[in-house]
């Protein structure tokens, strides 16, 4: 119900002097001090009457109107069955009030009394309804609200927990590849393998992460990566002067780098050129283009992840280039 008790306090006993005072079934100069105080106070209980008998209407209609979608509907049948119940109760009190007043009275004077009573209950009636309305629509919205906020929770936990066992998958590849051909490069690379790890560990629940932080991790994530591939790989970076106001989804960066890397052929003679820039709209990691000759088993998940994620996050979406040289995602700026 609408919490109205200021309503209430104003309007019950401004309506239970005014009314009858405007249909003329007092007239003040017939009547001492307290038998006007007395008359003003059976027609504020009147009032009180019929404001509380209205509000238990509504209550109860809605009970019956509830499952109905048609909103004039709704309001038809609580003004009328509420009009109804003010007109018979400010019928009754005229008729009550007529047993002990000097007024003379006539059907005119009532069915101007009864109709004022209808109009005011009419009127406070479709107040009621948008304040109801209002604060239902308020609650759903809310409920909506959270209901997407805990989805989209959910969903960002799912996506990030997808990094880790594809991430692992490649790690031990390499590191069983080093710990057969050159124990000394495996123990070393086992040494930062820790560290990049612990970043995903420390951030793994995190939207969000400052692209100061991820370009730290990048920079030993692409140490373990020419451990692997010596010079076949290059990596240049243009972040200018402002990217340290700049947010990012942590393991961005590196899921791209791995990208490039698993679609791409490179050898010492033509390396893999792996650029990072930014302007002032995105975010910019490029790579040039050699296709690698045989077919590539790729579950697809990388770049649909990070499509995702910024979606769930920021309500924008990657944007994806590519000509006969280079490939390029652009990643939305989030400052």
């Amino acid at each position: 119900m609408i919490k109205d008790a200021h309503l209430r306090i104003i309007f019950i006993p401004l309506l239970g002097i005014g009314l009858p005072l405007v249909s003329g079934i007092i007239t003040y100069d017939l009547y001492s001090v307290p038998e006007l105080i007395v008359a003003n106070l059976f027609f504020i209980t009147t009032s009180l009457a019929i404001w509380a008998g209205c509000n238990w209407i509504h209550g109860r209609i809605r009970l019956l109107y509830a499952p109905l979608s048609n909103l004039f509907a709704k309001l038809a049948m609580v003004s009328f069955v509420s009009g109804l119940y003010g007109a018979c109760m400010g019928s009754l009190s005229t008729l009550i009030w007529m047993q002990f007043s000097r007024d003379r009275f006539n059907w005119e004077t009532l069915g101007r009394f009864t109709i004022l009573c209808v109009l005011a209950v009419l009127v406070f009636t479709l107040i009621y309804e948008i304040l109801y309305l209002t604060r239902e629509r308020e609650i759903d919205t809310q409920k909506v609200q959270q209901l997407d906020e805990e989805r989209s929770q959910a969903e960002l936990q799912a996506l990030t927990n997808e990094l880790d066992p594809h991430f692992i998958f490649n790690s031990l590849n390499a590191m069983n590849h080093l710990i057969l051909n050159n124990p000394g490069q495996a123990h070393l690379f086992n040494n930062k393998l820790a560290q990049v790890y612990k970043y995903i560990l420390i951030n793994r629940t995190r939207q969000l992460i400052s692209l100061e932080e991820e370009f730290e991790f990048i920079e030993n994530y692409f140490f373990l990566l020419q451990i692997r591939h010596d010079d076949k790989l290059q990596f240049r970076s243009d972040l200018g002067d402002n990217y340290k106001n700049v947010m990012i989804p942590p393991c961005a960066l590196q899921i791209l780098m791995e990208n490039a890397i698993k679609h791409n052929e490179f050898t010492d003679a033509n390396p893999l050129k792996i650029r990072i820039a930014m302007n002032g709209q995105y975010l910019k990691v490029s790579n040039n283009i050699k296709p690698k000759p045989y077919s590539v088993n790729s579950t697809g998940i990388g770049l649909k992840n990070l499509s995702s994620r910024y979606k769930i996050i920021c309500k924008r979406d990657i944007v994806i280039e590519t000509n006969h040289e280079n490939f390029t995602v652009k990643l939305p700026l989030i400052k």
